[in-house]
Order: C-alpha cells, then sequence, then structure tokens
C-alpha cells in the first residue's frame, strides 16, 4: 500500500500506485499519475496531468508540471509525460506543454540535478545527465546519454545531440553536435568525448574515426558541406560518423532557421 504522510494533500482524483511514498507536506493534484515505487520527498509538488512511471524519486521543493511561461498559454489542457526511473532533485521545475493536448516528456533513467529547470514542450530522452542550475528554454531536445555542465543555459528550440558533454556555465544558442565537448558563450567544440564513449563500449578505431571528422567538420576552415564531402570519402562510415553527419546535415539544410552553423 501506498505511504502517505499525513500533512500531504492528494486529490482523491489523483492516480497513486502500489508502494509510493509521499513525504511530508507535498502535494498532488487532481489528474496526476503516479506509478509503483515512486518517491516524493517533502514539500514536493506534482500537478494536475503529470504522467509519471514507475521508481521516480523526487526530492525536496520540486515542482512538476507546472504552466507553461509561455504567453501564448490560454488555459488549454496540456500534459507532462515521465518514464521511468528518474532522479529529480532539489527544486526541479518542469513545466507542461503549450497547446492543446500536446506534452512535455523525460524519458527514463535520467538524472536531474538540483534547481534545474526545464521549460514546456521539452523532450529529455534516456539516460541523460544534467547537473545543477541548468536553465532550458521552451522546445528543447536533449538526445540519450548526453550530459549538461552547471549553470549552463539552454536557448529555445535547441537541439542537443546524444553523448555530448556540455561544460559548466555555457550559452547554447544553437544546436550541440551528437559525441563531441562542447563548452563556453562561443559554444566552442573541442573534441569527442572519449571518455563518455570508451564507457558505452566504442572500440578505439570507432572512436578515432569520429576525431578524424571532428577535426575536418569543426576545426578546420572548410565550408560545412565541404568538409562533410570530405568525410564521406575518406573517414571510415561508422554508425557514429553517419549519425554526426546526419545531425549536421540537418543544420546545414536550414533546420530551425538557422542555416550553416558549426
Amino acid at each position: 500500500m501506498e505511504k502517505i504522510h499525513p500533512t500531504a494533500i492528494v486529490s482523491s482524483h489523483a492516480h497513486i500506485a502500489e508502494d509510493v511514498v509521499i513525504g511530508p507536506y507535498c502535494v498532488v493534484e487532481a489528474k496526476a499519475v503516479l506509478g509503483r515505487g515512486c518517491v516524493l520527498q517533502p514539500h514536493s509538488t506534482v500537478k494536475g496531468n503529470v504522467i509519471m512511471g514507475e521508481r521516480n524519486k523526487v526530492c525536496q521543493g520540486a515542482v512538476l508540471g507546472g504552466d507553461p511561461q509561455d504567453k501564448k498559454y490560454q488555459d488549454e489542457e496540456t500534459y507532462l509525460e515521465i518514464g521511468d526511473d528518474n532522479f529529480f532533485g532539489e527544486y526541479v521545475t518542469i513545466h507542461r506543454a503549450t497547446g492543446a493536448g500536446n506534452k512535455t516528456v523525460v524519458g527514463n533513467r535520467n538524472y536531474i540535478m538540483g534547481f534545474v529547470h526545464m521549460g514546456h514542450n521539452g523532450h529529455i530522452t534516456n539516460d541523460v545527465t544534467i547537473t545543477n542550475n541548468v536553465a532550458m528554454a521552451g522546445h528543447v531536445t536533449v538526445e540519450e546519454k548526453a550530459t549538461i555542465g552547471g549553470m549552463t543555459g539552454v536557448h529555445q528550440f535547441v537541439r542537443i545531440g546524444k553523448m555530448a558533454m556540455v561544460g559548466g556555465m555555457s550559452r547554447i544558442a544553437r544546436d550541440v553536435p551528437p559525441f563531441m565537448i562542447v563548452e563556453g558563450a562561443e559554444q566552442t567544440v573541442y573534441d569527442i568525448n572519449a571518455i563518455g564513449l570508451r564507457r558505452i563500449g566504442i572500440k578505439p578505431d570507432e572512436r578515432m574515426a569520429l576525431h578524424k571528422a571532428c577535426k575536418l567538420i569543426f576545426k578546420s576552415k572548410l565550408a560545412l558541406s565541404n568538409a562533410i564531402e570530405i568525410v564521406r570519402r575518406e573517414v571510415p562510415q561508422t554508425t557514429e560518423v553517419d549519425y554526426l553527419i546526419a545531425f549536421m546535415e540537418r543544420l546545414y539544410q536550414g533546420k530551425n532557421g538557422r542555416g550553416d552553423q558549426r
């Protein structure tokens, strides 16, 4: 049976599964769904239309599913959908989407540390780490296994590629290429995320192919289209290199209206 502290305020119209623990002074609103094994620490809040999977931990003071901070929002019914096995640190705030029927999405096994803010219509995929005081605007997508360093600001509509490592205190105003280490106000690409790639089993020759692609695309003075052509011709076409090329070609073709970016 669920364990609900007597000071918690839990709507009779919320759906609370087995083994849920709800601590002192928590608030769970109507139409919230908490899956099995979820834990809410004291003073955390789960707003209405939050659909949460299993074994999620919500730390003190976090607020999940608040209204989107978007001037277009007119009280339409929107959602926050959360998967399984996520960690939400102290005072994390994640907003529902804007636009009737739309949803903000957090996938599975993500580790989101204290004071992180995720804006409306965002999508955090799986196995992402977001460290303290990161602020993400609306419509941001973070792909699998990416890491974002503390006190980083992420502009709206940005996509952070999988296995990317964003250094702390960075200013992210355009898409971050996958598998790369990116840092600073100028969003400089330094090299591949070699340690992270090694940890997930990417072989040395595959890492070297990515390193060569990185030098051509981000370190040379070639136009992006020319750099990609050389990568296709001279670099082994591993799964990771193919993914990087496809990601960069979307930018070159004007994805999000920002044109050729590096």
